[in-house]
């Protein structure tokens, strides 16, 4: 597999705070990557410095479009045309359109000259239609498609979220706590809708529902403090002493079994430096 994302001694300071500390990471094509860490950790700014939502204090982020490209000063909207596409820890949608409307006017949006033409007429834009309809069909809300968004259930935002987020077919999808909020008996649906879509794309996953890492990552990458103390295969990371440690008492598979730790805030100007289970 070639490198498709990566980062050189990425760092980012608020103040005297350094919520990210020199991190060097890569993600090749069609990886499942995921990034877990107590909370405080600098997660979300991670993902924030990667789609361009902050910048960097030092270090670089390079995105392979047909070779290297520096993308570390990048808008939000650029790194998402290049085809680095997230989700987000809160529900991100349209609550008062449908679903279908959520997913249409963001494949529109990835869609080059379209993006722009305010006032074409929407009966035209046939392309797109197709498009949403087959991201539904995906995330499995077919049958949703037109009902308004906020009277979706929660898991059922979540897959929409998803579904948005596959608009323009990315490279690369960041995906922040999708179980977050997601009922034990909807957390199965999750799973099953990540590992569908890792089938053609590269995943980079925050989650702290470590049964959920656990399942479904290729490898996983821990941040304590800003600093990446681990960035190994599932079962080696488990037992990382380093990774036991940060987490205060470690991975207890028959005690967290089903039950995700409380999600984490991290403001882009300051972070919870609170521990956590590892979760």
């Amino acid at each position: 597999m070639s490198g498709l994302l990566r980062t050189n001694a990425l760092t980012k300071q608020f103040g005297g705070l350094t919520a990210v500390d020199a991190v060097d990471f890569e993600i090749a094509e069609g990886e499942l990557c995921s990034l877990i860490g107590p909370n405080g950790a600098g997660k979300t700014t991670f993902f924030n410095l990667l789609t361009g939502v902050l910048q960097s204090t030092t270090g670089s982020v390079e995105f392979n479009d047909g070779g290297w490209q520096d993308i570390t000063e990048d808008a939000p909207h650029e790194t998402a045309q290049r085809g680095i596409h997230r989700s987000y820890q809160i529900t991100n949608i349209f609550p008062t359109s449908t679903v279908f409307e959520n997913v249409r006017v963001a494949a529109q949006a990835h869609g080059g000259s379209d993006s722009w033409r305010l006032w074409r007429n929407v009966g035209s834009l046939s392309e797109y239609e197709r498009e949403a309809q087959q991201i539904l069909d995906r995330v499995g809300l077919a049958e949703e498609s037109e009902t308004v968004a906020a009277n979706l259930s929660h898991g059922q935002k979540r897959n929409l979220e998803v579904g948005i987020a596959l608009a323009g077919d990315p490279d690369l999808l960041l995906l922040d706590e999708p179980t977050a909020g997601v009922s034990s008996d909807g957390i199965d649906d999750i799973i099953e809708l990540i590992r569908n879509v890792a089938d053609d794309h590269a995943i980079l996953l925050v989650e702290h529902n470590m049964d959920v890492v656990m399942e479904v990552s290729d490898r996983i990458l821990v941040l304590h403090q800003g600093e990446l103390i681990a960035n190994d295969e599932p079962a080696a990371v488990r037992e990382d002493p380093a990774v036991q440690e940060a987490y205060l008492g470690g991975y207890d598979p028959e005690a967290t079994a089903g039950a995700p730790v409380d999600g984490e805030e991290e403001a882009h100007g300051s972070e919870d430096s609170s521990g956590g289970g590892l979760a």
